[in-house]
């Protein structure tokens, strides 16, 4: 579970916030803070995993306070100038999202967080192209609408299938589970085992040539 902290003056706008967290599935909010002042304590005192900042706070610039930060984070704010946007990038922001903005950016921006904490969250060495993949899905899914020839919908379905599955799935069990083409579900099979999101290995049977099977990355 990724333990999130909201850090936002307004606290209606934190609890908007919170519940758009808490709809997407692997993360949970551990707390909300309306100071900068406060989100230091509240850093200290929970050690989240992600917090969701604003730049506009009442004792200072969230932009100080991300300096200071060792904490990944994302900016939510109506800053809409260059200077803060750079200055966010500078400070470490993995994104920056621009209020107001709708549900789907926000879980697209998250599902893209959660992608690339899988890649680098445990400690080991990477080579160029596991950092390659790591940027990538950050910001893979920050586009307004997928690739051509794949729905949204779709992938969601792959994905949430492979997450049920107490074993690795093949193409074909994907597609006859969720009622599409072999050939559609290998598709989007491959673009999330490109992207890093689930494992692919072989799988050998008794007879016949082998045929990949996919796995959730836990």
């Amino acid at each position: 579970m990724i333990r999130t902290l909201i850090v936002d003056d307004d606290f209606r706008v934190a609890g908007v916030h919170a519940g758009f967290v808490e709809e997407v599935p692997g993360f949970a909010v551990v707390g909300t803070a309306r100071t900068a002042a406060e989100a230091r304590a509240r850093v200290r005192e929970l050690a989240p995993d992600l917090v969701l900042l604003d730049v506009y706070l009442p004792d200072e610039s969230g932009l100080t306070l991300l300096a200071e930060l060792q904490t990944d984070t994302i900016i939510l704010s109506a800053a809409t100038d260059t200077n803060s946007v750079r200055a966010a990038v500078r400070g470490g922001a993995l994104n920056y999202l621009i209020k107001p903005f709708t549900t789907r950016q926000f879980a697209e921006r998250l599902a893209g967080y959660a992608r690339y904490r899988r890649l680098v969250g445990e400690e080991r060495n990477l080579d160029q192209s596991d950092v390659d993949r790591a940027f990538r899905v950050l910001h893979e899914q920050d586009r307004a609408a997928p690739p051509k020839g794949r729905s949204g919908a779709t992938a969601r379905l792959v994905s949430e299938q492979l997450q049920r599955a107490a074993r690795p799935l093949s193409a074909a069990e994907i597609a006859s589970e969720l009622g599409v083409a072999r050939a559609t579900a290998q598709r989007y099979l491959t673009a999330l085992a490109e992207a890093g999101t689930i494992e692919m290995r072989l799988r050998y049977g008794a007879t016949g040539r082998p045929e990949h099977e996919y796995s959730w990355r836990s």
